[in-house]
């Protein structure tokens, strides 16, 4: 808002008030400084009416003017209404102290005074810099004029006036304005300038040494002795006080002169109210008396002031001149630390040519003194340089130094000088003569710079120029620079090749250079868009990119990528345009047969028979083939704004209700997880038939393994399905019928199941017969064949009982046990038939093998026939008779192998089948049986032939496996 809407706006009006009220409270003294000054004030009143000797003249000096001048000097200028008003304050408490004027009078008296202080502190600060220090004669001089000569004459005519109005101890204008424009200059002359000196240089730390004590202590005693004689008149004239009061301001300046003459107004004061100092006297002479006190102290203070500042400022100069001097010293120390800490070696030379000076970094970096190359016959510059300098570089160097001495040019040249460790370094030498007033050379200057790094690094930016041009050249692009008009810069060697260098200089009337350049490399239909596009580029400064065809040196066009970018300067002037052509044919061509194949693929899936569908990675389908669209009957973009995802509102609306949860479970399992998908079920055809499909989807990842797309093929199995059903009814009849054909094969199985226990029966009876016919008969031995009799014969009785039981269709007698027993069992049963064949039957089983749910016989048969396979397989060796048994846990399964080291087989996998033997009087049913049993223990059997003879029969049996309840 501006400040006329202010004036009319009555809020700001009204705001006014408390803004300057605001504005008067944060600009407020501190209060204790504020107090210190009203009794300062009201102490200086008195001290003033101490003075007044002269009865009916009033106050003689006015020390309260010096405080209030010296106080709103130093404070700023928005607090001096709240020491006005303490003036104020002070002032009226002083009247009813001291003076006793009427309270109008008092008041107006005061105003003048006021008017006094604020006068000579404007001034003051207008024409002295704050903060005003008085420091300077000028200073002095300027303050004491303004605030002693100047602005007592507003108080001094309002209090005259004053005292003439309200006919105060008879006082006219004339005769009381004198008197008391003199007391204010005297007063303000006392104490102004002392307060400004102590505001700002008492706080100072300067501490005075025993001397200076001393001085002062006897400087106060002569002081206060001559003062009181020569106040109390002892001596004739009360000036004697001068030369101490001087000596202070000398020696001690402004706060010498303060102590001073605070001293002797404080001195004057006792004397004369007493009555015995000189300025006191009878009724006639007391106004004679009065002014010479005052002009007493106004000489005194004046002499004092002025003496401080001139000692003021010649300290000020004597310690500027020091400060100079030392500074020269300083600056003398510091050049010639420059001169011998610069980084290069500085040397003189006479106007002959002859060294006289040579810098400590020079001296370091010979190694040695200058006299130590004199040579004899040789002047010292000669033979510094066939020392110190690379004998390639000497003469070379002594002709150019020769030259500029005869002609006083400055020279410059670059050579190698020797270093103390023996090594050549290049240095920049660089020489200029100094000249006097009439031109004469007085002497040289030269410096020498160490470039060796330098000189390195430009014979390495050199060979690095060399590797990007040659890098330039055989970069496998073509590479080009116009200038910022278009005209060809630059060519690098393999468009130049590329081109022919018959085209690349081609230059055509009329025409430019690029113009004729492109009229014949760029193929015809290419040129035109080319030129468009360049211009384009040229005239805006946009970067260029276009394909085009370029002609190959052997006429072949070829397709490249033109693009280019300008180089610009500070200010964004286009310097120049650098252009790269990369050769694209063959991409194109791989491009263009990448869509060929593309086009192709899409067609193959349009055409495929079977229905393929494509799905985001959140299962959400994007692409349907015909075949899936005319089988479903609807397009996909039908299921959008239906409220339901499309995948969910084809799986709701095609699969059927009794296969609908299966299907969304799998398909929620495979989208989550990332495995493939695999299910037949029933999907609705757009004739509302519901036919059997087979559902496959599989994951397609990126590099990073993330899945980017499923793709699902469904393919119409419904026929397939209706025929494997009526298959599976074939094969029931068949089963049933062929049941009465297997008889024959299990009646070879039985016969050979039963062969086994009875022929170990017919030979224990043998055996137990030989025992009974030897002399004596082994009764022992005869009863133990006995007992393997009957134990055979039971066996071959549990034989029986489980065929019987396979005929029946009975449940196994299945029980929970671990293999290693059964092996020790079978291992004890075939213990004789072993060492008979002089076989050895090698176990290990693992202590840690769980309990399997079998049927013992049946295994026991098992093991029995493998470990007989092998001892049979062991008849032809005489060495190596050994069966090893190895049992093992091997994942859920415990592994049985039965190995032997025998001819080994010929068909691993023929010999399971029924009737196939290679035993001469062998049935070939015993490992048909064998697998049988291990089949229907949910094991596994097979041969393994093992290297280098032999074979290894192995079967499994499940540990999950549950006995029969």
């Amino acid at each position: 808002m501006t400040a006329v809407d202010d004036a009319d706006d009555p809020r700001a009006l009204s705001d006014r008030p408390e803004r300057l009220i605001m504005s008067l409270w944060s600009h407020r003294p501190q209060f204790l400084y504020l107090g210190l000054f009203i009794a300062a004030y009201v102490l200086a009143c008195g001290f003033a009416q101490l003075l007044a000797i002269v009865p009916g003249t009033g106050i003689s000096i006015w020390p309260p003017g010096g405080l209030f001048i010296a106080t709103l000097t130093l404070a700023s200028r928005r607090s001096w209404p709240w020491w006005i008003v303490g003036g104020c304050l002070a002032e009226l408490s002083s009247n009813v102290l001291w003076f006793h004027s009427p309270p109008a009078a008092a008041f107006l008296i005061y105003v003048g005074n006021a008017l006094e202080a604020a006068v000579a502190a404007w001034l003051v600060n207008r024409t002295l810099k704050p903060p005003v220090r008085l420091e300077t004669l000028h200073e002095v001089l300027t303050f004491i004029i303004i605030s002693a000569g100047i602005a007592p004459i507003v108080s001094a005519t309002v209090g005259s006036a004053t005292l003439a109005w309200f006919s105060i101890q008879s006082q006219s204008f004339l005769t009381a304005w004198p008197l008391w424009w003199i007391g204010d200059a005297t007063g303000i002359l006392i104490v102004a300038p002392l307060a400004l000196v102590v505001f700002h240089s008492w706080r100072d730390k300067t501490r005075l040494s025993a001397a200076q004590w001393t001085e002062a202590c006897v400087l106060g005693l002569i002081f206060l002795g001559v003062a009181a004689l020569s106040l109390s008149g002892y001596l004739p004239f009360a000036f004697i006080i001068m030369p101490p009061l001087l000596w202070a301001a000398v020696r001690f300046e402004f706060k010498g002169a303060a102590v001073s003459l605070a001293l002797l107004a404080l001195i004057t004061a006792v004397f004369t109210v007493t009555g015995a100092s000189q300025f006191a006297g009878d009724p006639e002479s007391q106004k004679h008396n009065q002014i010479m006190l005052q002009l007493f102290l106004a000489i005194s203070a004046f002499s004092a002031l002025i003496v401080a500042a001139i000692s003021r400022q010649h300290q000020l100069a004597v310690l500027s001149l020091r400060q100079s001097v030392e500074a020269l010293r300083e600056r003398e120390r510091e050049l010639s630390q420059l001169v011998d800490m610069v980084p290069a070696q500085i040397r003189r030379l006479r106007p002959d040519g002859e060294p006289v000076f040579f810098n400590k970094r020079l001296i370091d970096f010979f190694g040695l003194n200058v006299g130590d190359m004199d040579r004899p016959g040789m002047s010292r510059l000669s033979s510094i340089i066939h020392t110190l300098v690379h004998p390639d570089d000497a003469a070379r160097l002594l002709e150019t130094v020769h030259r500029s001495l005869a002609s006083g040019d400055p020279f410059s040249i670059k050579y190698r000088m020797r270093r103390f460790d023996g090594a050549y370094r290049w240095v920049d030498g660089r020489a200029e003569p100094l000249r006097d007033q009439s031109g004469a050379i007085v002497q040289w200057y030269v410096i020498s710079v160490d470039i060796d790094d330098e000189m390195r690094a430009q014979e390495a930016l050199r060979n690095r120029e060399r590797e990007l041009s040659q890098l330039v050249d055989m970069v496998p692009s073509l590479l080009w620079r116009l200038d910022p008009e278009g005209a060809p810069t630059f060519f690098n060697q393999r468009l130049i090749d590329f081109l022919g260098l018959d085209v690349v200089e081609t230059e055509k009337p009329g025409k430019s250079r690029l113009s004729s350049i492109i009229e014949t490399a760029v193929h015809p239909d290419d040129a035109e868009s080319l030129v468009e596009a360049l211009n384009h580029s040229l005239a805006t400064g946009e970067r260029f990119s276009k394909q085009y065809r370029l002609r190959r040196a052997d006429g072949v066009y070829r397709w490249v990528n033109g693009s280019a970018e300008p180089l610009r300067d500070e200010s964004g002037r286009i310097v120049q345009w650098y252009g790269l052509s990369h050769d694209i044919d063959d991409q194109l061509r791989v491009e263009e047969a990448l869509r060929e194949r593309e086009r192709s693929l899409w067609k193959i899936v349009e055409t495929l028979p079977a229905m393929i569908d494509c799905a985001a990675p959140d299962g959400e389908p994007i692409y349907r083939n015909p075949q899936l669209r005319d089988f479903l009957g609807y397009k996909l973009e039908d299921l959008d704004g239906t409220g339901k995802s499309r995948l969910a509102g084809t799986l709701d609306a095609g699969v059927h209700p009794d296969d609908v949860a299966e299907v969304k479970a799998r398909y929620a399992h495979s989208l989550a997880t990332g495995e493939p998908y695999a299910r037949k079920h029933r999907l609705r055809r757009f004739d509302g038939e519901y036919r059997w499909v087979e559902t496959r989807a599989a994951p397609m990842r990126n590099a990073e393994g993330e899945i980017v797309q499923w793709n699902v093929i469904c393919l119409d199995i419904d026929g397939e399905v209706r025929a494997q059903e009526e298959l599976r009814l074939a094969q029931e009849g068949l089963a049933r019928a062929s049941q009465a054909a297997s008889l024959a094969e299990l009646s070879a199985s039985i016969a050979h199941e039963v062969n086994q226990p009875l022929a170990a029966v017919v030979a224990n009876s043998h055996a137990c017969q030989r025992w009974l016919m030897a002399e004596p008969p082994n009764m022992e031995r005869a009863q133990r064949t006995v007992e393997r009799i009957i134990r055979d014969a039971n066996s071959a009785a549990d034989v029986v009982s489980r065929i019987r039981a396979l005929f029946k269709q009975s449940a196994d007698r299945r029980i929970q046990t671990t293999l290693s027993s059964i092996i020790a069992e079978v291992r004890g049963l075939m213990t004789d038939e072993t060492w008979r064949r002089r076989v050895r039957i090698d176990v290990q089983v693992d202590g840690s093998l769980p309990f399997i749910a079998i049927d013992r016989i049946q295994i026991q048969q098992v093991l029995i026939n493998l470990i007989r396979n092998g001892i049979d397989a062991l008849d032809a060796e005489t060495s190596d008779r050994v069966i090893e048994i190895h049992a093992q846990q091997v994942g859920n399964v415990v592994q049985t192998e039965i190995r032997d080291r025998g001819q080994g087989i010929e068909f691993p996998e023929k010999m399971f089948e029924p009737f196939f033997t290679t035993k001469e009087k062998g049935m070939g049913m015993g490992l048909a049986i064998c697998r049988s049993i291990v089949e229907l223990h949910g094991g596994r059997l097979w041969a393994e032939k093992n290297e280098p003879r032999g074979a290894t029969l192995i079967f499994t049996l499940p540990i999950e496996t549950k006995a029969a309840s």
